[in-house]
This record gives C-alpha cells, structure tokens and sequence, in this order.
C-alpha cells in the first residue's frame, strides 16, 4: 500500500499519535481560555439560563402574589392587606428559590 509523508496508510485508522495530539490541543485550548478568562458558548448559554430564572423568580413571583391578592382583596373588599400579605409572600417565595439554586450551582445540559 502507497504511504503518504506522515507515515500513514491511506485507508488505514487513524493513528494513535494523531488521537493523543488532538487530546493535547484541546487540553491546551482549555487552559489558554482558562487563563485568558474566556468562557466557552456552554457556559455562557448555562449562566444565561440561571440568570434567566433568578430573574423571573424575583419578578414574577411577587407580582402573581400581588395580584392575586388585589383580586381577593375586590373581592373581599379588605384594600390593601391581602395585596400586601401576597407581595411579602412572593417575595418570600422568590428569595427562598434563589437560595436553592445558589445553594445546588448550576446543572449543566445531559449533551454536555
């Protein structure tokens, strides 16, 4: 069989030496973007993401409280308290859910 300059078969697999210098490579793309602060596009989509959902939580939570309470409150015509106690509890709510993503970090994709 014809051998080309890297002392490889044409149609033979692919040599281990090109294996353990890919695995070099990438060993060393990882620690130059470890040294250089870059981040990979994983990581950033995973920041993103927990960002995202702290968000949502400190926002969201308190206002569907809030809402919910204006409701009853028309309802029962108690203005403002139960608006009040829904705010507070929503807030509570979205604290006690950044605590818990804080605490377990962040959880990356099954494909990762």
């Amino acid at each position: 069989m014809a051998d080309d300059e890297t002392g490889q078969e044409a149609h033979s697999i692919q040599d281990a030496r090109l294996t353990s210098l890919d695995e070099r490579l990438d060993r060393a793309k990882l620690d130059e973007a470890r040294r250089s602060g870059k981040m990979s596009n994983d990581s950033q989509r995973l920041i993103r993401s927990v960002g995202s959902r702290i968000l949502s939580d400190l926002v969201g939570l308190p206002f569907g409280g809030g809402l919910i309470g204006w409701l009853i409150d028309r309802w029962a015509g108690t203005m403002p308290w139960f608006m009040l106690a829904g705010l507070f509890f929503g807030f509570g709510l979205a604290v006690r859910n950044v605590m818990r993503i804080a605490k377990q970090g962040p959880k990356r994709p099954e494909g990762s």
